[in-house]
């Protein structure tokens, strides 16, 4: 892997930025410039993830590999900037990135200090997945532009490499053998354990409004029938399904509530608590339930169902 993470490194400069950009109304313009802006925000969160997991790293070529990551994701912002300067021909107005991807920001690369190696990929795996599976698709066919096209390319190329090791992580924590060398550890102080837990709770708390903001209420209007971001969620369920990480603390949440939410007296008090953690409402479609070949078929049904 850390030969083809390697391999895998392209420049900005590569590209032609000096191409015309396609004529677009005021609203889709707008639209546009503040995806790739905020899209340059998410990138350099998961930057500073990659860095921290490349600081925890004990095997040397693991850390190399996450440090090629952290190099991917800072390529990605830039480039992300220079979409949003691209297609800014009008400038309509000034563009910021949204407050509560700052908020999330904050408390997350925070909560990054604290947080055990196993939830922190929790977080980038879910992130990574919604980013390459469906907000980045999504956006590419919606500005439906060569240039936004080579850009985008080469980063799912890329993404494709991180959800790769995100996955063996998530099975690695899972693992017999990092349970044994957990329980190995010397427990932490007290104070620092109530940090940690703090910090926890502040990125659960804020989670929510930024996948909303950023994530969810984007792929309303480019993908209306939610076909990409389901898939997205699929793909993480099929994950926490296997029998060793279907046990872990996480997962298992994620889990109970959907069987909660399956069961009609018990389904409101699933989506309440699923609000409460900042588990997305679309994590709890009955679809996601289904066992893996249902889900399939059911996915199937639901796109070829929609309306032409």
């Amino acid at each position: 892997m850390l030969e083809k993470c390697l391999a895998g490194q392209w420049r900005i400069s590569e590209l032609d930025w000096d191409r015309e950009p396609p004529a677009m109304s005021r609203q889709k313009e707008e639209e546009v410039v503040q995806y790739f802006t905020d899209m340059a925000g998410i990138e350099r969160i998961a930057a500073a993830l990659f860095e921290e997991q490349a600081a925890r790293a004990t095997d040397p070529r693991l850390r190399a590999i996450f440090k090629t990551f952290v190099d991917d994701e800072l390529r990605h912002a830039r480039a992300a900037e220079l979409l949003a300067e691209h297609y800014n021909v009008n400038e309509y107005r000034i563009y910021r990135q949204s407050e509560t991807l700052h908020h999330f920001a904050y408390h997350f690369i925070n909560a990054l200090r604290h947080l055990s190696p196993e939830v922190a990929t929790v977080y980038v795996t879910v992130g990574e997945l919604l980013l390459d599976v469906a907000l980045l698709r999504s956006i590419d066919g919606f500005v439906d532009d060569a240039m936004s096209s080579e850009v985008m390319t080469r980063i799912n190329r890329d993404e494709s490499r991180h959800i790769a090791i995100d996955f063996y992580m998530t099975e690695y924590y899972s693992s017999e053998e990092y349970q044994k060398e957990l329980a190995k550890a010397p427990k932490r102080p007290l104070r620092e354990e109530l940090a940690a837990w703090y910090a926890f709770g502040q990125t659960m708390r804020h989670a929510r409004p930024f996948l909303k903001a950023i994530f969810l209420d984007p792929m309303a209007e480019i993908d209306p029938h939610g076909e990409r971001i389901l898939e997205a969620f699929s793909r993480y369920q099929n994950l926490i399904e296997r029998p060793n990480i279907r046990k872990r603390p996480l997962p298992a949440t994620i889990l109970r509530t959907q069987a909660l939410a399956s069961f009609g007296p018990t389904a409101k008090i699933a989506q309440r608590y699923a609000a409460l953690v900042g588990l997305p409402v679309q994590m709890l479609d009955p679809s996601l339930i289904k066992k893996p070949s249902k889900r399939s078929r059911a996915q199937s049904a639901r796109t070829e169902a929609k309306p032409a």
